[in-house]
């Protein structure tokens, strides 16, 4: 009884149904990104959100959207979104069409919009850590009350340039908050495979860094998480590791075709039980706030929604050959011919 009462909703039945449509919005999203990996329409490499809906819609609507700073690696999809970045600019960019974010040239690991606060997903594990700090240390620097959340992912909590890092936030109390976004599997490698201790939040403790671990498979807990985490940064402007225990439904990548590798169907079937898009609406549902026959009509709604933002992407031409030197870090004209 105890624990059902901490979990009590404070929400507003407009806010429950805004965190839904988020949730539900980027499922089908990523799931029409997969789509379009399938028929040949996106290429390179591919990772979608499935199954973690609840971390970045907690998070993302606990800042200050547009002011406060966010930075991702390559999972980078549902950031943009939830952020503002026009969706059918996100699917471009995807699909490597010039109507993209970047131009067609990023693809799905290098979404980029600093116009709403965000510094792009990045395709080297841990690479991005840094310039994420770095960020914060601009808004330090500047005496603005930024708060720049840093995400990664459970394998890249192992690279060198992460203590590194956080041994600089902590020095100069940078306000920072590093997101270790744990869905359990580094590509395909389980947590206790990679990890020597696999509590992933103690990697701020060495620094004097507040540190705790949260669950990231339920909205509203993950809401009141992140806000309170994200409240405490701005006041002291400080760094704060947090690790958010979370499940991925789909592969590492859209060409992760056989997860049975690194785990097992009924493991699977375990972790959908905790699916945070059925949760919430179980929540909806129990409160009497929207019904069942209102619930169908938004997915619906939704569903079409992304089919119209997956054609406009589609419809939307390639880059030029001409633009492959644009926007590169040299003055030299390319030889013809290469």
């Amino acid at each position: 009884m105890a624990k059902q009462a901490e979990k009590k909703v404070t929400e507003s039945p407009a806010e429950l149904e805004q965190y839904y449509r988020e949730m539900l919005f980027i499922r089908h999203f990523e799931e029409k990104c997969n789509v379009a990996y399938r028929q040949g329409k996106a290429g390179g490499y591919m990772h979608v959100y499935i199954g973690m809906e609840a971390l970045a819609t907690g998070w993302l609507n606990s800042i200050r959207k547009g002011y406060d700073y966010v930075i991702t690696a390559y999972r980078d999809h549902a950031h943009a979104l939830l952020l503002g970045t026009d969706p059918v600019a996100v699917m471009a960019e995807i699909m490597g069409r010039k109507a993209g974010t970047a131009g067609g040239k990023g693809g799905s690991m290098h979404i980029y919009d600093p116009a709403n606060g965000f510094f792009g997903g990045w395709g080297i594990v841990g690479g991005h850590i840094p310039l994420g700090a770095g960020l914060a240390f601009a808004s330090k620097y500047r005496e603005e009350d930024r708060v720049t959340l840093n995400f990664l992912g459970d394998g890249a909590a192992n690279q060198g340039v992460v203590f590194e890092t956080l041994n600089m936030a902590a020095l100069y109390d940078l306000p920072c908050i590093f997101i270790i976004e744990n869905n359990e599997f580094a590509m395909g490698t389980r947590l206790e495979y990679h990890a020597a201790d696999p509590e992933l939040w103690k990697r701020g403790e060495p620094f004097g860094i507040k540190s705790e671990r949260v669950d990231g498979m339920d909205a509203l807990q993950m809401k009141k998480d992140a806000q309170r985490i994200v409240d405490w940064v701005r006041e002291n402007q400080k760094p704060y590791v947090v690790e958010v225990m979370s499940y991925r439904f789909a592969g590492h990548g859209a060409a992760d075709n056989d997860r049975q590798l690194y785990r097992t169907k009924e493991e699977e079937a375990e972790h959908l039980k905790r699916d945070p898009v059925d949760r919430l609406k179980k929540v909806i549902l129990q409160r009497n706030i929207l019904t069942e026959e209102v619930l169908e009509a938004i997915d619906a709604e939704i569903q079409e929604q992304v089919e119209e933002i997956y054609a406009k992407a589609d419809a939307s031409p390639f880059p030029e050959a001409s633009e492959v030197y644009d926007n590169i870090y040299t003055d030299m004209t390319p030889e013809k011919g290469h």
